[in-house]
């Protein structure tokens, strides 16, 4: 596999820990296609998004480059499974009704990634993308979480996590852009479900191969004096940074 695999060894974590995308953001998308035939979810992960998708489209085709996350994929009649990476499909011209990325954009080589998405829709087809940021609980909690994101793991980023930060802002988008309300994720989550969520970054990986430990055996103990109870359930919530456009031929 040609691609630099940063989420294979974490695949079961995803499976777990990963914030669940609202559902009214794909209710919002199933607006904007005429046809509900086909829909193509790149860089599946878990299927997170395809499940989603198969609730308003009738075909799901869900690829991942990464082997190890099609196969902790959550199985779907609705829902095509293939390991394949973005910019090789193996789908026929104008095909999809709807292309979505979600959290994964940026990882791409973007212009033979857009070629294949013209190629692979159909006239007037929908592209959406979308990443989401840090999440949010209180200012304390937050301001913690913060400097171990950018000072503890931050050198161990990998380089594309920049445009992640800017909500994909910088990233090129050949796309007749379509205004999008916005959205955002919830979940009720206890202490450790979010340091679950949080071994679930690649930096933290990273960190741990080129340190020998894991950053979250001492971060833990410092979350822990401000959750106050391990089992004390909390909001946590994520600004969802949508980018959606019209596929024109």
């Amino acid at each position: 596999m040609s691609f630099r695999d940063h989420f294979s060894k974490q695949a079961n974590g995803y499976s777990q820990y990963r914030p669940h995308y609202p559902a009214e953001l794909f209710a919002y998308l199933g607006t904007l296609t005429e046809q509900h035939d086909r829909t193509w979810d790149c860089a599946t992960g878990n299927g997170q998004a395809a499940l989603k998708l198969a609730t308003l489209y009738n075909r799901v085709e869900a690829t991942d480059a990464s082997e190890q996350q099609i196969a902790n994929a959550i199985p779907h009649e609705k829902i095509h499974y293939q390991a394949c990476e973005a910019t090789c499909s193996p789908f026929p011209d104008n095909h999809f009704d709807l292309v979505t990325v979600a959290q994964a954009l940026h990882w791409f080589d973007l212009e033979k990634f857009y070629t294949e998405v013209k190629r692979a829709s159909k006239p007037a087809g929908i592209f959406a993308a979308w990443c989401y940021g840090l999440f949010k609980v209180n200012s304390d909690i937050d301001t913690l979480i913060q400097q171990f994101h950018d000072d503890t793991v931050g050198p161990y980023w990998p380089v594309g996590r920049k445009h992640i930060t800017d909500g994909y802002a910088s990233l090129a988008f050949p796309f007749e852009r379509i205004r999008t309300p916005e959205f955002f994720m919830s979940q009720k989550w206890t202490l450790p479900q979010v340091l679950g969520y949080l071994g679930t970054w690649s930096a933290v990986r990273y960190y741990e191969e080129h340190h020998g430990n894991n950053p979250l055996q001492q971060f833990a103990t410092e979350l822990q004096s401000l959750w106050a109870i391990p089992g004390e359930i909390r909001e946590t919530r994520w600004p969802v940074y949508l980018h959606v456009g019209r596929v024109n031929k």
